[in-house]
C-alpha cells in the first residue's frame, strides 16, 4: 500500500482513500492505454490534484465493439462513504480530434440550477473532468497519438447506491455523482461535509430561496417539519457545522438565515461554540450554570447544574427553583449576539431552540414570522 494513503489523526494511523474522480481518471487512463497500445496495464499510478501519487489496481478490462473498457473500484480508507467498493468503468474509443466525456449507467444526471455542472448534463464535476482529460492526453502523448477520445464513465450499482446519498436533494437523478476536487479521500472528513452543506446552500439559492433554513440535525428537522409545519425540502442540514454554514449563506448571498435545533447544540451559540460537536466543545451545563448566576441562583442550584447530564435536567432544576423563563431569556440574548458577530451584521439571523420534552425553550424575536414566510414562496 502507498505510503500516501496513511495519515495521523489523533494518535491513530487512519488510511486515505481516493474519490469516485480519481477512479474515473485511472480507468480513463488504463482503457485509453489499452485502446491505444493493444497493452492492458495492471495497475494505474496517478498523481491527483492534491499532490499525493496512488497506484490504483485496474480491476477488469475487455471490449465493447471498438471501445476499450477498464474499471477501478473505488477505494474510501478509513472514511464512511457508501461508494466504498465500487468499480468506476471508463469506456474510451476514438473521435476524429478533441476529449468528450459523457455518463452511463449509474451515473447521475443534473436536473435543478446551482450545481457545478449545467442542467441537463451528467453529474461529473469539473475537477475529475479535468483529472480525466489530464490522464487519457498523458497516454496520448506517449502513443503520439493526435487524434480524439469519447469517454464514457459508468458506475457499477450507481443508481442504487445514489439512494443513499444526497443526490436526490441536490437534484442529480439516476445514479452517483463523480466527485473530488482534491482527488483524495480524506479519512472521517469534515471537508466532505462541509462542502456538502455549501452544495446544498448553493442549489436552494439558485433555486430562488432567499432565506437560508439551517437544521443542525434530524432532530432540529423534524421539530421543524412537525411542530412548525416547515416544508424540508428547502431545509439544509449543518449537521454540527454551524459556522461553516452560517459564513457560506452570507458569503452566497441569502439575505436572511433561520436556524432551528435542539437545544443540545444550539445551547453552545451562546458560548460562541460554532461546531457543536461534544468532541470539540460540550459546555452545556457551564452555560446554564453561568447564566443562573446571574440571575441570582443559590450556591446548591448552580452545584446541582454543574452536575446535570442532560439540557432536560437543567431546565427542571431552573423550573423548581423558579428561574427558568429568566435563564432561558439571557440564553437566547446570548445565542442572538453571537449570531450577530460571527456575521458581522452582514445577514439577519433568527432561531427557535427546543427540546423534545420542554418544546420551544428560546427563539429570537423575529424567527416566528420568518417561519410563516418559509411556509410561503420565498
Amino acid at each position: 500500500m502507498d505510503q500516501n494513503t496513511i495519515i495521523y489523526q489523533g494518535g491513530r494511523a487512519l488510511r486515505r482513500g481516493w474519490t469516485t474522480g480519481t477512479c474515473a481518471a485511472a480507468a480513463a487512463q488504463a482503457a485509453a492505454q489499452m485502446l491505444l497500445t493493444g497493452v492492458v496495464p495492471p495497475a494505474v499510478r496517478l498523481t491527483t490534484p492534491a499532490g499525493l501519487t496512488f497506484t490504483l489496481p485496474v480491476d477488469e478490462a475487455h471490449w465493447e465493439t471498438d471501445a476499450a473498457v477498464c474499471a477501478v473500484r473505488k477505494y474510501a480508507g478509513d472514511d464512511p462513504d457508501v461508494t466504498d467498493g465500487i468499480r468506476i468503468f471508463a469506456a474510451v474509443c476514438r473521435m476524429e480530434k478533441g476529449i468528450v466525456i459523457q455518463g452511463g449507467a449509474g451515473i447521475g444526471v443534473v436536473t435543478m440550477p446551482g450545481l457545478s455542472v449545467p442542467v441537463g448534463e451528467p453529474a461529473i464535476n469539473p475537477g475529475p473532468q479535468r483529472q480525466i482529460t489530464d490522464a487519457v492526453m498523458q497516454v496520448c502523448r506517449a502513443a503520439a497519438y493526435t487524434g480524439g477520445l469519447i469517454i464514457t464513465l459508468s458506475a457499477e450499482h450507481g443508481e442504487e447506491i445514489a439512494q443513499q446519498t444526497y443526490n436526490a436533494h441536490l437534484g442529480i437523478v439516476g445514479g452517483i455523482s463523480i466527485l473530488g476536487t482534491s482527488g483524495v479521500v480524506e479519512p472521517m472528513s469534515e471537508k466532505a461535509l462541509t462542502d456538502t452543506i455549501r452544495l446544498e446552500l448553493d442549489c436552494r439559492y439558485a433555486q430562488g430561496q432567499r432565506v437560508a433554513f439551517l437544521c443542525p440535525g434530524n432532530y432540529g428537522a423534524d421539530f421543524a417539519r412537525n411542530a412548525l409545519g416547515l416544508d424540508l425540502e428547502k431545509a439544509v442540514k449543518c449537521s454540527n457545522y454551524v459556522g461553516e454554514a452560517l459564513d457560506h449563506a452570507a458569503c452566497r448571498g441569502f439575505t436572511e438565515i433561520l436556524l432551528i435545533g435542539h437545544a443540545g447544540k444550539l445551547v453552545k451559540i451562546a458560548a460562541g461554540v460554532m461546531n457543536t460537536h461534544s468532541a470539540v466543545a460540550d459546555g452545556r451545563k457551564e452555560i446554564f450554570t453561568a447564566y443562573a448566576a446571574l440571575c441570582g441562583a443559590e450556591y446548591e442550584l448552580l452545584e446541582a447544574l454543574m452536575q446535570a447530564i442532560s439540557v432536560d435536567a437543567c431546565v427542571a432544576l431552573l423550573d423548581r427553583a423558579g428561574l427558568r423563563q429568566p435563564v432561558l431569556d439571557r440564553i437566547g440574548t446570548a445565542v442572538s449576539r453571537r449570531l450577530a458577530q460571527r456575521l458581522r451584521g452582514q445577514v439577519q439571523a433568527e432561531f427557535i431552540m427546543f427540546t423534545g420534552q420542554y418544546g420551544v425553550l428560546a427563539q429570537s424575536p423575529g424567527a416566528r414570522k420568518l417561519c410563516e414566510r418559509l411556509k410561503g414562496s420565498i
